[in-house]
């Protein structure tokens, strides 16, 4: 059986990286705007990329549909099914389409909404009171857990910036719920979760640290609903699990998503206009100006995703840890909600602060502030 998983592991991540080559070779016959992605205001890249790393992660998922245990393979194949308005919203997008963020958001509410349909599966616990109380009415869980699931694949399409760190960030989160999984005696859930990194480390080996290709936002929105979703169903199936311990897992996306949302409405800007203050860009951009200078963001991007990521994976860590003490897991996620906002508030006025030395020296190594994803 672990030979079986072995090959079905690598079949997985061949077939992924194999796709990521074809559409890094092919890239002239699919990039309709070569300049727009990489003079758009989120950018943190130079050259034209090629933004539909997502179909070699929908073709691995697609395959490991051949590998997972018999048991669960034909709900598996349904899950993949309710990929589907999400994954072709964000790959019209990627194709230059021009799909609105408010367009795509409703793609993930269907795709959530199929998900639903199909599994016959919904979040029904919060682990808050009242709350729990009206999620006992199935309309109004179904809502919710629309509401949610799409909210995380937007979380995951945000954080997109940088070389590895969206992906880089769906291993570290699939680790966790596996993680999780096999605590609770959820063995072939665990499986599922490993295919999902083998077809992510298929596109990372193209991605990190160069990006010659990127998820784009069938990757990423995809990528979201699917953790969602594997989440969703091991709460359903473990009623033990602490909804809390599964926000630690998803802590970082969903925190920078947070934080972008108050942020953009506090500035009376609306809240899906991009610019250039999500975390890691904060972090990249330092990285730039104080120790690489300017110039140097191809060394810049994948070290600041570097730095991002073991922040990434201590919350998840501590999801593990506390997967069914819901006190606790709350607990923490109020203490890393807290830390969160403050190390941005000192990495955003350590930024400021570079800009106004820079402005007086001139514009060498100025610090960017723009309105990103």
């Amino acid at each position: 059986m672990m030979i079986y998983f072995d090959i079905a592991y690598l079949a997985v991540f061949a077939c992924s990286a194999i796709i990521c080559a074809v559409l890094i070779l092919t890239k002239d016959f699919h990039m309709r705007d070569k300049g727009a992605d990489a003079g758009a205001v989120q950018s943190a890249h130079a050259a034209p990329t090629p933004r539909i790393g997502g179909v070699a992660i929908g073709v691995g998922l697609i395959v490991s549909i051949f590998f997972v245990p018999s048991a669960i393979q034909h709900t598996y194949a349904l899950f993949v099914v309710s990929l589907t308005p999400v994954f072709m919203a964000g790959l019209a997008e990627d194709l230059g389409y021009g799909v609105s963020p408010r367009w795509r958001l409703i793609a993930a509410a269907l795709s959530s909404l199929l998900a639903i349909v199909l599994l016959e599966v919904w979040v029904a616990r919060a682990d808050v009171p009242g709350i729990d109380w009206l999620l006992g009415f199935v309309p109004l869980a179904v809502v919710f857990t629309m509401f949610a699931t799409a909210g995380v694949c937007n979380a995951f399409n945000l954080i997109d910036g940088l070389n590895g760190l969206s992906s880089g960030t769906g291993i570290i989160t699939a680790l966790g719920l596996a993680a999780v999984a096999h605590l609770a005696g959820q063995a072939q859930l665990a499986s599922i979760s490993f295919m999902l990194i083998a077809a992510l480390m298929g596109f990372l080996v193209f991605n990190f640290p160069w990006g010659k290709i990127f998820l784009g936002d069938a990757g990423a929105y995809s990528l979201g609903h699917t953790l969602a979703w594997f989440s969703v169903i091991l709460m359903f199936r473990v009623p033990e699990l602490s909804p809390w311990a599964v926000v630690l897992i998803f802590f970082w996306p969903l925190a920078d998503t947070g934080f972008a949302i108050y942020r953009r409405r506090r500035s009376g800007r609306p809240t899906d206009q991009p610019d250039r203050l999500h975390f890691h860009q904060l972090v990249m951009r330092l990285l730039e100006i104080k120790c690489l200078g300017r110039g140097k963001r191809h060394i810049a991007n994948p070290l600041a995703a570097l730095v991002m990521l073991p922040f990434v994976a201590l919350p998840v860590g501590f999801g593990v840890l506390l997967w069914d003490k819901p006190f606790w897991a709350f607990f923490a996620v109020i203490c890393f909600g807290g830390l969160f906002v403050g190390s941005y508030m000192l990495a955003l006025r350590v930024a400021i602060s570079t800009r106004g030395s820079s402005a007086q020296g001139g514009r060498k190594g100025g610090f960017a502030f723009g309105s990103s994803k």
